[in-house]
């Protein structure tokens, strides 16, 4: 007997299929610069789009690398064939995908970079990016506080409630020669009218 399944059950099924497919990601396409996957579901199929800092590596010679991934993650969770598709999107901006980042630092400490060296070179490239901040726990873990952007394409599309705007000032005719002014105002003498006695 089929049961169907909750909404609770649909939503921890999809939970968990997300997080068995992002930890595949992760291993499987760590020196590509993964940075993410997302998932959209259509009644025809399910396309997967992973994103990455070279997305060329992911697609491989001819595309054969992302056939082979299609094809794991169609065994592996069981998908009809030709039901489930896989698209390789480039990170815009990689100086602000916290994600890209942390890869950045793993592979640099895994090379024996030196720890102060190879944090200080992370910060100082998220922060030449246009990040507004920038931390980091050697956990490894990045975060990155994105500008205010309106388009909404760099950072979040509403400003910050914290954001302070400096205006520029204004336009003053230049000084050619000196100038005394007197701020006090000038008190005329008044004329007292005679007391008679």
């Amino acid at each position: 007997m089929h049961l169907a399944l909750t909404t609770l059950d649909r939503f921890v099924a999809d939970g968990v299929f997300y997080a068995e497919l992002n930890e595949f990601f992760q291993r499987e396409l760590a020196a590509e610069g993964y940075s993410g996957v997302e998932v959209r579901v259509t009644p025809a199929r399910t396309e997967i789009i992973i994103r990455a800092t070279q997305t060329q590596e992911i697609l491989g010679v001819q595309g054969r690398r992302i056939r082979e991934l299609t094809s794991l993650v169609q065994k592996r969770f069981k998908f009809p064939e030709n039901t489930v598709e896989l698209y390789a999107e480039k990170v815009s901006f990689r100086g602000l995908c916290a994600i890209a980042q942390c890869e950045s630092l793993k592979y640099k400490l895994l090379n024996g970079v030196a720890v102060r060296r190879a944090c200080y070179g992370v910060v100082r490239y998220i922060m030449e990016s246009g990040a507004k901040g920038c931390e980091g726990v050697l956990g490894v873990k990045v975060k990155i506080m994105l500008p205010w952007d309106p388009q909404g394409k760099m950072g979040p599309k509403t400003p910050l409630p914290d954001m302070v705007t400096i205006m520029e000032p204004k336009e003053e005719a230049p000084i050619l020669a000196p100038i005394s002014e007197s701020r006090e105002e000038v008190v005329a003498p008044v004329a007292v009218a005679p007391v008679e006695a």
